[in-house]
């Protein structure tokens, strides 16, 4: 089992801007995560829910885990960009999970790693860039930069309408661009898809987006360009720089924020807070913005 984040059922426009904001830089973010699942069968979980391990930033956090009201052993290992996968193997029976982090101070940007920028130009499962090339040079021609980054993420949000359930999770982007609807994993796949056309590195990113509204897990897409990663994120329903990172990687199948392996899982739930301790800043879709 794989669990990619989930998505809020949304009926507000998603190329309309998100909740009213200001300019105030965030310098606090606070951030929450319960899942909720039965163990059938036992085997090893891993679990991608905590806040990225970034220097720059002061992370205070506290996982528990406990299977029928008894603490379960958790291993941390550290993965790319500095994501937390959290090793579990619970037994048989309903497991719990919490997870809440208070992040102070700004992430440093992330490095840029030869490797990565040639691993992130390359078609994956559910960015199959290759298959739209045509209707990426159709769309953006000769655009880069920051330009391009603005076009892809308007044009995005306007081909697409934002609708819960319209989508499965093995869905990919040319499944979105055909079917002209999904959510934000599906938005941020045909994001990335796109701009990989276009020979710019794009990746997929789990993060906690504070001012999404109904508040859940969202996935948004970071490109590289004038030398840095930038967020694009074609719903537009939460400022770019609120967004706290929790993992990377090629797309969904690198920032599942649940996967089992051996086993069987049963998975009821999951709930999501997170919130700028003072103002929600504004975000401008044309300006480039770094996570952190």
């Amino acid at each position: 089992m794989t669990a990619a984040p989930s998505d809020p059922v949304l009926t507000h426009d998603p190329s309309g801007s998100a909740a009213p904001s200001h300019d105030t830089p965030v310098t606090s973010r606070s951030v929450t995560a319960g899942l909720a699942f039965d163990v059938v069968e036992p085997g090893t979980v891993v679990l991608q829910i905590a806040v990225a391990q970034l220097p720059g930033w002061q992370v205070d956090d506290a996982l528990t885990v406990e299977l029928d009201g008894t603490a379960v052993p958790v291993t941390e290992i550290i993965g790319t960009t500095g994501a937390r996968l959290h090793v579990l193997r619970p037994g048989v029976g309903p497991v719990t999970v919490h997870y809440e982090a208070t992040v102070t101070g700004r992430a440093d940007p992330t490095p840029v790693v030869e490797a990565d920028l040639i691993t992130y130009r390359r078609p994956s499962r559910y960015a199959e860039s290759d298959k739209l090339a045509a209707v990426a040079q159709r769309e953006f021609g000769s655009l880069t930069g920051a330009p391009l980054l603005a076009a892809v993420s308007s044009w995005v949000g306007q081909h697409l309408s934002y609708v819960s359930g319209s989508s499965d999770p093995i869905d990919g982007a040319v499944d979105t661009y055909l079917l002209g609807a999904g959510v934000c994993r599906d938005y941020a796949h045909l994001v990335v898809a796109l701009l990989r056309a276009r020979d710019v590195p794009a990746r997929l990113v789990a993060v906690y987006a504070p001012g999404l509204d109904p508040m859940d897990f969202h996935a948004v897409a970071e490109a590289y360009v004038d030398g840095a990663w930038h967020v694009v994120d074609g719903t537009l329903l939460a400022p770019r720089s609120a967004l706290v990172r929790i993992a990377t990687g090629r797309d969904a199948a690198d920032t599942a924020f649940l996967d089992d392996f051996g086993g069987s899982v049963d998975f009821h739930s999951a709930t999501v807070t997170a919130v700028v301790n003072g103002t929600l800043p504004n975000d401008d879709p044309r300006r480039l913005v770094e996570l952190g």
